[in-house]
C-alpha cells in the first residue's frame, strides 16, 4: 500500500472478538502454563542450590553471582562507584552513607526516603502496568490481575532471596528478548517498514476529536513535528534537550549509582571484572528499547489509532477505562491485536516476565533496607532467623501500601506513566544524587553538610510533588491550576535547579563546620581509595545511661557463635575485594570504551 495515501482508519478495524477473547486458546495458555512452570522451576532450583541461611547469603546471594546474569548496571557504577562501595563492605547505599559520614540519622532518613520512592515509582507503577496487560489480554478485574501477579512474584522472592531473584531474571530476560524481537519484526511488517512507519505515524490521527459542543484542540491529538527527535526544543519541548542532558543524568546518577535495587546486583558479583562486563553487558542492553518498546508503541498508535491516541474523554473511557488517555496501552493493545496464536502467549508471559523481573528486584532489595538499616536500630539483638522473618513480612507490608497507591498512578500525569515516574524522582531524586556524588569525590563533605543537603532538598521536591498532586497535573485540554511559580517549571528543570540547591548547601554547611579526618575516610571516597591504613569508623558510641537502657530493655546486641581471627580476615577480604587479573581488566576496559562510542554515536544519529 502506499504510504502517502495511508489513512489510519483502513488498519483500524475492529475485531469481532473482545481482546481478552483472543488469548482463549489452547496455543496461547499452553505458552503461559509452560512459562510459568519454568520460572517457578528455576527459582525452586536457586532456592535449594545456594547459600540463604545467613544475611549476607539472603541479601547478597553469597556474593558469588557470576556476571551475565546481571543486566542493569551502567559504565559508570561499575568502573567508579562499585569499587569504593565493595571497599567500604557494605550491604546497603544507607549503610555507605553512615561509614563515611557517621551517626545514624542520615541512614535511617535515606532508608525511610528509598523505601517511599520504591512505593510512589517503582512498585506502584510496575504493578498497575502489569496489571493493564493482564486486563486487556485476560479480562480480569484490575485488582484480581493485581493480586495474581503478587502471589506468584511474591512466592519465589520470599522463598529465594537474591539468588532466586537474579537466575529467574536471567531465565525472563531471554524470554523478553525473544518476544520483543518477534513482536518488532510482527510491527514493522504490519506497517511496512521504517520509511513507510515514520510517514504514516506524523499522520496517525483519531477521527473523534468532538463531544457534543466541545472540540480538541489540534495540537492535543497531532503528533509532534519533534517526535523522531531525541534532542528537542528547551520551551516548547516535552523533553527539552537541556533537561534531557542535564536533568536526566542527575536522574540517571541517583538510580543507576545509588540506588539499592541496582547497586544490590553489582555487590553480589563475583569479583570486580565481572561487575564491568554486567555494565557492558548491561549498557548494550539499554540500546534496545529504542527499537523493541518506543518504536512498536509508535507503530500500534498507527495501527490502533482510535484507541491509542483518544483525546475526548468519554472515548478514552470506553477503551482503556480512565478519561486522561489511553497511550498507556499501546505496547499491550499490539500484542494482543497483531500476534497470531502461540505467540500471543508467549508476549503475554514477556510482559509478565518484565513485570515480576522488575517487582522481585525491588522487593528484595526494599526488605534488605528495611532489615538492614531500620528494623536492627529497633530490634539491635535479633538474630538471623529474626531479621530473614522481618525482611519477609515487610515484602508483604510493602505490597499492600503500594496497591493502595495504584489509583493515583492511574490519573497522574495525564495518564502517562513514564512522565509520572520521571517526575516523581526529578522531586525526590536529586538531593539524593548530590551527597553520594559529594560523598565519594569531595572528602570535605560531612554529615552536617549531607544531611542538611537531604532534608532542605527533599523540604522543596516535596513541596512541589504535593501541590501538583494538589491541584492535578492537568491536561492539553485541561491544564492545571497549580501556580506557575511552582509548577510551572519542566520537572527535569526543576531536577537541575533542585540538585544544584542540595549541592550548595552540602558544601557551604560543611566547610562551616568541623571536616572528617582522614584516618575514618580510608577507602571510603576517591581519593583515599587506594589507602592501605586500618580504617577507624566513624559509628558513634553509646554513652553510659544508654548501655544501661540497653541492658535493662534487654536490647543489648547478643554474641553468637563468633568465628576465628583467619575466617574473619578471609570472609573480610573475600567480602572486601577488588582485584582484577591483569588480562581481563584489559578486555573489559576496552569494552567500556567500545559501548561509550556506540552510545555517542546513536544520541547523535537520533539527535
Amino acid at each position: 500500500m502506499d504510504s502517502t495515501t495511508w489513512s489510519p482508519m483502513t488498519n483500524a478495524t475492529a475485531s469481532p472478538l473482545a481482546p481478552h477473547e483472543r488469548i482463549r486458546n489452547a496455543a496461547d495458555i499452553s505458552v503461559i502454563v509452560i512459562y510459568f512452570v519454568v520460572v517457578m522451576a528455576v527459582g525452586l532450583w536457586a532456592m535449594f542450590s545456594t547459600n540463604r541461611g545467613t544475611v549476607g547469603g539472603f541479601f547478597l546471594a553469597g556474593r558469588s553471582m557470576v556476571w551475565w546474569p546481571a543486566l542493569i548496571w551502567v559504565v559508570v557504577l561499575g568502573w567508579v562507584f562499585v569499587p569504593i562501595y565493595i571497599k567500604a563492605g557494605v550491604v546497603t547505599m544507607p549503610e555507605y552513607l553512615r561509614k563515611r559520614f557517621g551517626g545514624k540519622r542520615i541512614q535511617i532518613y535515606l532508608s525511610i526516603l528509598s523505601l517511599l520512592l520504591y512505593i510512589f515509582t517503582k512498585i506502584s507503577a510496575d504493578i498497575f502496568s502489569g496489571a493493564i496487560f493482564i486486563n486487556m489480554a485476560l479480562g480480569l478485574d484490575l485488582y484480581l490481575a493485581i493480586f495474581i501477579l503478587l502471589a506468584i512474584t511474591g512466592l519465589y522472592t520470599i522463598t529465594g532471596g537474591l539468588a532466586a531473584v537474579i537466575y529467574t531474571d536471567t531465565l525472563q530476560t531471554a524470554i523478553m528478548l525473544v518476544g520483543s524481537l518477534i513482536l518488532t519484526g510482527f510491527a514493522f511488517h504490519e506497517v511496512g517498514g521504517y520509511d513507510a512507519f515514520m510517514t504514516k505515524y506524523m499522520n496517525a490521527l483519531p477521527t473523534v476529536v468532538t463531544d457534543g459542543n466541545f472540540t480538541v484542540k489540534e495540537e492535543c491529538y497531532t503528533p509532534r513535528a519533534d517526535s523522531f527527535h531525541i534532542f528537542r526544543d528547551p520551551i516548547s519541548g516535552d523533553l527539552p534537550w537541556p533537561g534531557l542532558i542535564f536533568g536526566l543524568s542527575i536522574l540517571a546518577l541517583w538510580y543507576w549509582c545509588t540506588d539499592q535495587v541496582i547497586v544490590q546486583r553489582c555487590l553480589s558479583a563475583k569479583n570486580m571484572s565481572h561487575v564491568k562486563a554486567g555494565c557492558i553487558l548491561c549498557g548494550y542492553m539499554k540500546l534496545l528499547p529504542m527499537f523493541l518498546m518506543v518504536m512498536p508503541g509508535m507503530i500500534s498508535r498507527i495501527l490502533y489509532t482510535e484507541k491509542v491516541a483518544c483525546t475526548v474523554p468519554s472515548e478514552c473511557k470506553k477503551y482503556c477505562g480512565t478519561e486522561v488517555g489511553c497511550t498507556n496501552i499501546a505496547y499491550p493493545t499490539l500484542v494482543v491485536e497483531l500476534m497470531p496464536d502461540g505467540l500471543r502467549g508467549l508476549m503475554l508471559s514477556v510482559m509478565l516476565a518484565s513485570l515480576m523481573s522488575s517487582l522481585t528486584s525491588i522487593f528484595n532489595s526494599a526488605s534488605t533496607l528495611f532489615t538492614m538499616d531500620i528494623y536492627t536500630k529497633v530490634r539491635k539483638g535479633a538474630s538471623e532467623k529474626e531479621l530473614m522473618i522481618a525482611g519477609r513480612l515487610f515484602i508483604l507490608v510493602l505490597i499492600g501500601i503500594s496497591i493502595a497507591w495504584v489509583p493515583i498512578v492511574q490519573s497522574a500525569q495525564s495518564g502517562q506513566l513514564f512522565d509520572y515516574i520521571q517526575s516523581i524522582t526529578s522531586y525526590l531524586g536529586p538531593p539524593i544524587a548530590a551527597v553520594f556524588l559529594l560523598a565519594i569525590f569531595c572528602k570535605r563533605v560531612n554529615e552536617q553538610g549531607a544531611f542538611w543537603g537531604l532534608i532542605i532538598g527533599f523540604l522543596i521536591g516535596v513541596s512541589r510533588m504535593v501541590t501538583e498532586f494538589a491541584y492535578g497535573t492537568g491536561s492539553c485540554m485541561q491544564p492545571s491550576n497549580c501556580p506557575t511559580i511552582i509548577c510551572g517549571v519542566h520537572y527535569l528543570y526543576f531536577a537541575i535547579i533542585l540538585f544544584v540547591i542540595s549541592v550548595v548547601i552540602i558544601l557551604v554547611v560543611s566547610l562551616f563546620t568541623k571536616p572528617i579526618p582522614d584516618v575514618h575516610l580510608y577507602r571510603l571516597c576517591w581519593s583515599l581509595r587506594n589507602s592501605k591504613e586500618e580504617r577507624i569508623d566513624l559509628d558513634e558510641k553509646k554513652g553510659c545511661f544508654r548501655r544501661a537502657y540497653d541492658l535493662f530493655c534487654g536490647l543489648d546486641q547478643q554474641k553468637g557463635p563468633k568465628m576465628t581471627k583467619e575466617e574473619e580476615e578471609a570472609m573480610k577480604l573475600k567480602m572486601t575485594d577488588t582485584s582484577e587479573k591483569p588480562f581481563w581488566r584489559t578486555v573489559v576496559n576496552i569494552n567500556g570504551i567500545i559501548l561509550l562510542s556506540v552510545a555517542v554515536f546513536c544520541h547523535a544519529f537520533f539527535a
